[in-house]
């Protein structure tokens, strides 16, 4: 799974397909990333003691990393994400439709 915090996705697939926003959470073991105001879910919560109200909470669930794609930030387009081996032997994700290399936005700032 090449997707990591704070990429910005879009969903294709699903109740929320067409809709995008920015990864909060990458669950690795599962394949599965959880993001901003996609995939809610409404969790009723009971009063702890008398005089408080109950409420309803709105949580954002977790999704398959194969029901999204990332948004280039090069060219804003939806696409597949690629890998190219530097001299190094490390890998850096590629943009597969505009062949430019997708900068983590967590390590830059």
């Amino acid at each position: 799974m090449m997707l990591r915090k704070d990429d910005n996705v879009m969903v294709i697939a699903g109740k929320d397909k067409g809709k995008s926003g920015k990864i909060i959470k990458s669950i690795m073991s599962d394949e599965k990333v959880v993001v901003d105001k996609i995939n809610i879910a409404k969790k009723h919560i009971k009063s702890k003691y008398e005089g408080k109200k109950g409420e309803i909470i709105e949580k954002p669930m977790p999704i398959h990393a194969s029901n999204v794609k990332l948004i280039c930030p090069k060219c804003g387009k939806p696409t597949r994400i690629g890998l190219k081996r530097i001299e190094s032997g490390k890998g850096i994700r590629i943009c597969k439709k505009c062949k430019e290399e997708i900068i983590n936005n967590r390590l830059t700032q």
